[in-house]
Order: C-alpha cells, then sequence, then structure tokens
C-alpha cells in the first residue's frame, strides 16, 4: 500500500545489519554469561537461562527489585522478605528453572485510574517473579534492543521520552505538518501470545526461556481472590512487559521504516508524520490493516486522528503552528496536573500550609522535571499564580469564623479596618483567595519561605543545567 511520495522520506532508511549469530554449544565454548551477551548481542543461544541464573545476574536483579520496591503480590510477601526467602528455597527455584519445571504465580489486578479517564489494569506479579523477570529482562535486553528501530523510544537503555519528544519535534520543523495519530485499542489487554511468542522466537533457541516467558504470559490473574486464565494480553507491572510489548510492536516500525515514514514510538504510542491530510488518511487505513492482519491489534478510531500537530498532544507535550514549531505543555497535561493537586488540597484543609506544601513539592519537581523542554513558559507562571491562590483558599477555609478571619488578617499586617471589611464581604473562599487583601496577606515570598517550588524558577533552573 502506497501512502503517496509525498509523506515519504527523500532516501530509505538504510537496513539495520542483523550481525552474525551463532550457537555457543557448537563452538564449545559453554553457556554465556549475562556480561558476555551485553557485550556481544548477536549471540543467539539455547543456553540462556544458565546466563538468567549466574549469580551476577540475579545479584544485579536483586538490588533493582528491591530498588523499586513495590506492593507485594498475591503471596503477601513484601521485597524486604525477598533476601530471607532466597536463602531458604534458592537451591529448589534455581533447579526448576534450569530444567523447566518453574510455574510463576498469578498476578495480583490492581485497578488504577488512566490519566484520559477510564480505568487501567496492572498486574503485580509476586516478588519473586518480579526478580525472574528482570533476570530474564537483563539478558534478553542485550540480545533484541540493538536490531530494534532508531525511532523506538519507549522503555529503551540511553533513551527517553523526551527523545522521542524532541524527534517528533524535528519531523514537524522539516515540513512534514500533518500527524497521524495511531491508538491502539487495549493494546496490552489484547497482545496474541501465539504471535508475540513467534517474533520472541526469531532470536531466542532456549525453549526453557520461552517455555517460562510464554507461562508468565499465561499466568492467571487474581482478583478479590478469585484467580483466571489469561489466554491473550501482557499484564502491565512486570519487568518483562516493556521489551516484550517491543518486540510485538517492532513489526510496525520496520513496516514504517520499509514504506520510508518519518514516525516516533513510545510503547503503544505511535505518531507518523507526513506531508498532507490526504497522505495521512492513505496511511492511518492501511496501518490498520497491517495492525490488525498482522499482529492482530486494533486502531481505536474514536482516539486515532490525522491532524495538525499542534492540535495533538504526543507523549504530554504539544507544538506550536510556527514553522519552526516550539515545544509546550498539552492542555490536557495541565488539567491533569491541577485535578491531582486539587485533591491534594482537598485533604489538606486540616493540614498546616507548611506540610501541605511539602506533600505538593515532590509532585511539583517531578512534573516540571518532565516538562522542562517546553519553550512556551507563560502557563508556568499562570500555574504559580494559581497554585498560590489554592493555598490562600485553603488558609481562608482554616480560619472558618469572621472573628478569627479578621484577627488573623491583622496579624498578617492589614489594618483593622480593612481586616474587618475583608472578613465580612460575605464572598466564597476561592474569591478570597484571590482578593487583593489575601494576596497582600500571604505574598509569594511567604510561601516560598515554606519550601513551595515555583515553576517558573524550577523551569529556569533546569533548563540552564542541560
Amino acid at each position: 500500500m502506497a501512502s503517496g511520495g509525498a509523506d515519504k522520506r527523500d532516501e530509505k532508511p538504510e537496513a539495520r545489519p542483523e550481525g552474525r549469530t551463532r550457537n555457543v554449544r557448537e563452538h564449545g565454548m559453554g553457556a554465556p554469561s549475562a556480561t558476555a551477551l551485553k557485550e556481544n548481542s548477536s549471540l543467539k543461544t539455547s543456553e540462556l537461562m544458565e546466563a538468567v541464573v549466574e549469580r551476577e545476574n540475579m545479584a544485579g536483579a536483586y538490588r533493582r527489585v528491591v530498588s523499586n520496591k513495590g506492593a507485594p503480590g498475591v503471596d503477601g510477601m513484601g521485597v524486604e522478605d525477598l533476601r530471607g526467602y532466597l536463602g531458604e528455597h534458592w537451591s529448589r527455584i534455581k533447579e526448576e528453572l534450569l530444567e523447566g519445571r518453574y510455574e510463576p504465580e498469578p498476578v495480583r489486578v490492581v485497578e488504577t485510574p488512566k490519566p484520559s479517564g477510564g480505568k487501567r489494569m496492572l498486574g503485580i506479579p509476586t516478588c519473586l517473579d518480579r526478580l525472574i523477570q528482570q533476570a530474564l529482562l537483563q539478558v534478553l535486553t542485550p540480545i533484541f534492543d540493538p536490531h530494534f528501530s532508531e525511532s523506538s523510544y519507549g522503555f529503551r537503555p540511553g533513551r527517553s521520552a523526551h527523545d522521542a519528544v524532541l524527534q517528533a519535534r524535528a519531523h514537524v520543523a522539516s515540513g512534514r505538518r500533518w500527524v497521524v495519530d495511531l491508538d491502539l485499542e487495549k493494546f496490552f489487554d489484547r497482545v496474541n501470545h501465539d504471535i508475540l511468542m513467534s517474533r520472541v522466537a526469531r532470536r531466542i533457541e532456549d525453549k526453557r526461556v520461552l517455555l517460562l516467558i510464554r507461562r508468565y504470559l499465561q499466568a492467571g490473574a487474581m482478583t478479590d481472590g478469585v484467580v483466571s486464565a489469561r489466554r491473550e494480553g501482557t499484564p502491565q507491572g512486570g519487568p518483562l512487559s516493556p521489551l516484550l510489548s517491543n518486540i510485538l510492536l517492532d513489526d510496525l516500525d520496520k513496516e514504517l521504516e520499509r514504506r520510508g515514514h518519518a514516525f516516533c514510538r513510545y510503547a503503544d504510542d505511535c505518531n507518523v508524520y507526513v506531508r498532507s491530510k490526504a497522505a495521512g488518511e492513505r496511511v492511518m487505513a492501511s496501518l490498520a490493516g497491517f495492525l490488525e492482519k498482522k499482529l492482530r491489534l486494533k486502531v481505536n478510531r474514536k482516539k486515532s486522528a490525522v491532524a495538525r500537530p499542534w492540535k495533538r498532544k504526543f507523549l504530554g507535550y504539544s507544538m506550536t503552528i510556527d514553522m519552526t514549531p516550539k515545544l509546550k505543555v498539552a492542555p490536557e497535561s495541565i488539567r491533569r496536573l491541577k485535578q491531582s493537586l486539587k485533591i491534594l488540597f482537598h485533604r489538606g484543609r486540616g493540614m498546616s500550609v507548611g506540610r501541605l506544601i511539602e506533600e505538593m513539592t515532590p509532585k511539583l519537581r517531578g512534573w516540571i522535571a518532565y516538562y522542562r523542554l517546553a519553550e512556551v513558559k507563560g502557563i508556568f507562571e499562570e500555574l504559580d499564580g494559581w497554585i498560590r491562590r489554592r493555598l490562600r483558599c485553603v488558609i481562608w477555609r482554616q480560619w472558618q469564623r469572621t472573628y478569627t478571619r479578621a484577627r488573623s488578617l491583622i496579624r498578617r499586617g492589614l489594618s483593622e479596618e480593612r481586616a474587618w471589611q475583608s472578613a465580612t464581604n460575605g464572598r466564597g473562599s476561592w474569591w478570597n483567595a484571590g482578593a487583593s487583601h489575601m494576596n497582600d496577606a500571604f505574598r509569594t515570598r511567604y510561601f516560598a519561605k515554606l519550601g513551595l517550588a515555583s515553576l517558573q524558577q524550577e523551569l529556569k533552573r533546569l533548563q540552564r543545567s542541560t
């Protein structure tokens, strides 16, 4: 299916060399170590499980799982109990892994709200299964990752969402001012196990590893104490799930490269950049057919679109209409931040303002660290003002009584007459939070002394340091 010359690169991307593959046992070298796999990603072996259970690899996996913490699985065991459990049971578990007899526990299903509405189902494996998945991930990543597309950015070593956003802006700046914004419908719930395993088996010969991965895919899901079988999908929540999604969607990447398209993919979020609306509509139709036929995946037509990049968002960012576009925070990302802060403000009515700021600061610093690429900065000043007004609103509500409000305003430096006029104005708390008397009583420096991070100042600091 052609998409028209207008939406193709001037030159086809070069084919990525597959590298020389060899079976280690044929050369009499024995099973490769995890370190050897990292140094030589072209190794194709039937003895990978020995590398998985290697002491150094397991120690690295253990450190990673413990540092990530995380909730207990169906067995109720936390990461703090993992060392003792391994000391008692590891020799048996290792033997089961090497002999292909290990059976994973069901995952504990937890519902979390999605930013766009609705709920996301997370599958939380037991700490032991997280450890084994992490050990698998450390061995499999050097085998698969070097062969992934340069336009794939999600959950890969040395790559980030920021890299994807910057590349997306570069595609638009090059004249591709239409975007095919693909949304895969319930991607993680609909992964076909047979298709995925056939892709894994392209590079993995060890039958024990293949069997273990399939068992993880098919491990039951426990909800309210009831375990149900799973025949499709890969549960979000385990260390191995992101790599498996990249392995499956690499077929999509390779197809886009074959057709010469400019695109960015981060996990199941894929944008293709073209030069005309007509080209975009052709690409949308043909990719929907490819995904359904080859990978048994479905494009969500309601959430997908062919549109101008400045009317869509990608990884929380949008961009301006300029010929050399500037990055900005997408309106939906701002709404989500405000909504999460409103919950905190509501919960914090019984807290001191200092305590409320202390709880809010990590969220604000994390948010601005992610959006530090933004070049349109007016929104950060607006958000700073909105946050301070919300804090003044909390203070006004905490005062409750008219007398308390008047005396408190006097203590904050207002004249007695003005304080009483303000305290008895009959207006609501939000109006008073934005009125001059509360602004004069609680200026910006008051909140700064309590540790409130200014988004504007944090952005400047982050941009200077990068």
